[in-house]
């Protein structure tokens, strides 16, 4: 039973990592990526859809994205789409395709990203403590329900807090890393 709650306590830290991986790749660092698209939603016959299903995002250049419709009737929805996102990037339209100019960021831009890298990274480093804390919980009514000892209860409140202390470093890392690709030119 304590084995079943920690797997369930690590599964979920996990998909928070994961969570933070995926978030992180959504910030730019002056180089183009097709994952800086991927929290972007067109407007497709009045649903939301990602970009991904509309068109088609390559990186022809280090500085550039290149955005083909697979319908040239989505230019405009998938223009708007853009200009409306938190990117700040501006769509240069041709009619049949949008060209995305991805701009060296300043060094303010580079630190105001790193902040909101700590942001993100503390709230991740919060969701797996409540994780964490959830997990203690369970292993405590089931102490109180005789289902397992005291003792078993101390080794998997011990388990639970060394699964807690490596997912925390594991966000440290990825946060880590995502500043040094931000802050290097």
């Amino acid at each position: 039973m304590i084995n079943d709650v920690i797997a369930d306590a690590v599964e979920r830290m996990d998909k928070a990592h994961d969570a933070l991986r995926t978030d992180l790749r959504s910030i730019r660092t002056g180089r183009a990526s097709p994952a800086l698209l991927d929290r972007i939603l067109v407007d497709y016959y009045g649903m939301p859809t990602p970009l991904q299903q509309v068109a088609t995002v390559t990186v022809p250049e280090a500085q550039i994205l290149l955005i083909k419709p697979y319908s040239p009737g989505d230019l405009g929805a998938i223009e708007k789409a853009i200009t409306k996102s938190d990117l700040g990037l501006t769509p240069n339209n041709d009619g049949q395709q949008i060209r995305l100019v991805i701009p060296s960021l300043t060094e303010e831009r580079r630190r105001d990203l790193t902040k909101t890298v700590a942001k993100r990274a503390e709230e991740a480093r919060v969701a797996v403590r409540n994780i964490r804390r959830d997990a203690i919980h369970d292993l405590r009514e089931m102490q109180k329900e005789s289902m397992i000892s005291e003792d078993d209860l101390h080794r998997g409140q011990d388990r639970i807090q060394a699964k807690t202390d490596e997912y925390i470093k594991h966000v440290d890392e990825t946060a880590r890393e995502k500043d040094e690709e931000i802050m290097k030119i």
